[in-house]
């Protein structure tokens, strides 16, 4: 969520931002402007008649004391009840613009950090660099993970379309068990290594934790509603829970940062998306995700997004699939982000990058979304928190990825050395 006091200090800065961001959201920023600027107008309006009943009841306490003139303290007693009336109602209108310029602030997005380049789609991010592991070239037309995986008989797209519809997998045998050797992986490197504590949380969640970061009330449509009183949300990513674990809370200093880690299943409707990545494993409605989420100090959100992009950076290297790093410019970034990084791994069969990890660092918008602050030892008040989070990686993603760069003429599909010890076989 924007600072209010930054919107009204600097509403050209804001306005710059959104527009960087493509100016999708100019008309909602110019009316919650024109509903603040009404509600600081009714809010002046509201005390000055407050002062003035106060005022009145003054003179009436003093008019009772002295008793020397009934009929101005009847009078008196008339204003002050008439100044209430009014003052009821402005109130009553000033908690009802209140909540509309609340509203309208959950709809704005992350103003863009100055570092990030300004550009309009895709086509403006800027290249950082690529991985060890270089583009293998092939001395056979290489298939996609689609057709390796049913041909192996690990992939049945057929029955989970009759089990589920259309946009589900289900995985079998060596399948099964290299998914599993995937996530196990990932999540011994993070907790071993990296220092995050592992957290296994609900996957369902209410619509408080998903307004607090940024998925409500935005992006309803993307996510699946449990009918239920109160209503529940199927997570759309662990983010969610995990950088949720302390909302309405004040931490200490020196409990931050803090690196937390989980796999979960993912549940997108991908609205919007209809015949787009329908084939396989790119952008199903269900899928496991490893994902990373720190909660810094502000001053070292920054570094600390340098950190959280290599360690998803590791998983790829060392399961030496190729990769490059992106850092996207304000058009294409995400709700929530003011600065972001994409991990882009290699397709054979499509001859192409494609989107493997989204690393971001959110400053201080979740948190206030989420009101979740720190108290610095000595120094009066609290601060917003920063909130940072990335894909450690994407599992399905992965799986394809391995099964496409590591397939050999015979049709058998190699096995990466560092998956070994999970998954306990070189080839499927």
């Amino acid at each position: 969520m924007l600072d209010i006091r930054l919107l009204r200090n600097s509403p050209e800065k804001i306005k710059d931002g959104v527009r960087n961001r493509g100016g999708r959201y100019l008309a909602a920023l110019d009316e919650l402007l024109a509903k603040d600027t009404l509600y600081r107008s009714i809010l002046l309006e509201t005390e000055d008649l407050r002062s003035k009943r106060n005022e009145i009841s003054e003179l009436v306490k003093t008019a009772k004391i002295h008793k020397k003139d009934p009929e101005a303290e009847q009078q008196l007693m008339k204003d002050a009840n008439s100044l209430k009336e009014v003052m009821l109602g402005k109130e009553d209108r000033l908690a009802q613009v209140r909540t509309d310029v609340e509203n309208l602030l959950l709809g704005i997005p992350n103003p863009p950090h100055e570092s990030v380049k300004i550009g309009q789609s895709a086509e403006n991010n800027t290249f950082l660099r690529k991985g060890p592991t270089p583009v293998r070239e092939f001395n056979f037309k290489p298939e996609d993970h689609h057709s390796i995986g049913e041909r192996l008989k690990i992939l049945d797209f057929v029955t989970a379309g009759k089990l589920s519809g259309a946009r589900f997998s289900l995985l079998k045998g060596a399948g099964a068990r290299l998914e599993r050797a995937i996530i196990n992986f990932m999540l011994d490197t993070h907790t071993n290594e990296n220092g995050y504590t592992e957290i296994f949380p609900p996957f369902l969640v209410t619509s408080q934790a998903m307004t607090g970061t940024g998925q409500l009330p935005k992006f309803e449509d993307d996510l699946y509603k449990i009918i239920s009183e109160p209503p529940l949300y199927l997570i759309p990513t662990a983010e969610v829970p995990l950088t949720n674990i302390y909302r309405d809370s004040i931490l200490k200093d020196t409990d931050l940062p803090m690196q937390f880690t989980a796999c979960t299943a993912c549940f997108r409707q991908e609205a919007g998306s209809y015949g787009k990545d329908t084939r396989g494993l790119i952008r199903n409605h269900q899928f496991n995700k490893v994902e990373l989420v720190w909660l810094a100090k502000p001053e070292d959100s920054m570094r600390n997004l340098e950190k959280l992009t290599l360690h998803a950076e590791e998983i790829l290297t060392r399961l030496g699939l190729p990769y490059r790093v992106v850092e996207l410019c304000t058009g294409d970034m995400g709700f929530s982000a003011c600065k972001t990084y994409d991990l882009e791994v290699w397709m054979p069969s499509e001859n192409c990058f494609r989107e493997i990890s989204s690393c971001s660092n959110c400053w201080d918008f979740q948190a206030r979304r989420m009101n979740t602050r720190f108290k610095r030892a000595g120094a009066k008040g609290t601060e917003f928190i920063h909130t940072l989070n990335g894909s450690g990686v994407a599992v399905g993603r992965t799986f394809a990825a391995i099964l496409e760069n590591y397939q050999n003429k015979d049709g058998s599909v190699s096995i990466p050395a560092a998956l070994l010890p999970y998954f306990g076989k070189d080839t499927i």
